[in-house]
Formats: C-alpha cells, sequence, structure tokens
C-alpha cells in the first residue's frame, strides 16, 4: 500500500498561509490542520467531536474552519485542530468539495466528473 501527498494551504483569515503536504486519506472524514499551523493562522475551534480510530481508540478533538488551497482552487472547509504529532491529512469531506476522487490502484487524485463521463 502506497501513500499519496497532495501540495497545498491552509488560509488564515487575513490571507496569510501556511504551506504543507497533505496526507490523502479518503477514509477519514475530516482534514487535520497540524497543531503549529492552525495556531498560526489564528484559527479557533467551533466545536469538539468524539472521534473513534481503526483500532477502535476514541478521542475528542476541536474542530475549526478554514480556506484550503489545492491546485484545483480554493475553499473553505471543516479542519480537526490537530494536536502535537499530528499530520496534516486531506479529507473526504474536503476531496469531495473539491470534487476528487482517490484512484487507489495509481494513489492519484482525479476529478470525480471526469470518472462519471
Amino acid at each position: 500500500m502506497g501513500l499519496t501527498f497532495v501540495p497545498g494551504a491552509l488560509i488564515g483569515r487575513n490571507d496569510e498561509e501556511v504551506r504543507l503536504d497533505f496526507l490523502v486519506d479518503s477514509g477519514s472524514a475530516y482534514t487535520i490542520a497540524p497543531e503549529g499551523a492552525w495556531k498560526a493562522l489564528g484559527l479557533t475551534p467551533l466545536r469538539t467531536q468524539r472521534f473513534r480510530l481503526a483500532d477502535g481508540t476514541e478521542m475528542r478533538r476541536a474542530i475549526g474552519e478554514c480556506r484550503i488551497r489545492l491546485a484545483e482552487g480554493e475553499m473553505t472547509t471543516p479542519v480537526i485542530l490537530g494536536e502535537p504529532g499530528d499530520v496534516p491529512l486531506l479529507g473526504a469531506v474536503t476531496l469531495e468539495q473539491f470534487g476528487l476522487v482517490l484512484n487507489p490502484f495509481t494513489r492519484t487524485l482525479h476529478r470525480a466528473d471526469l470518472l462519471m463521463a
């Protein structure tokens, strides 16, 4: 099994940005903003949610919103406000917002509308 990374940026309210290489994880619901990135942008928690990991572990994490820029464009998306050790992760909600799907065989992103033609 290979890993897929895509370059992008998290963008704050004052248009400041933090560039990151996101690990694409279509099995995770939300995008994760690493702690240093969201704090540098001044993001704030809007709510807290409980998550269950693949190994059964439960955890609670704060969720905020921010703009994210990928090669395909820019839009606002919910993000988990990461804690120490969390990596930048691009989750299914953000992928769907951008109209992207992960091809599990080639480990590449594609526009969803191209696959339906």
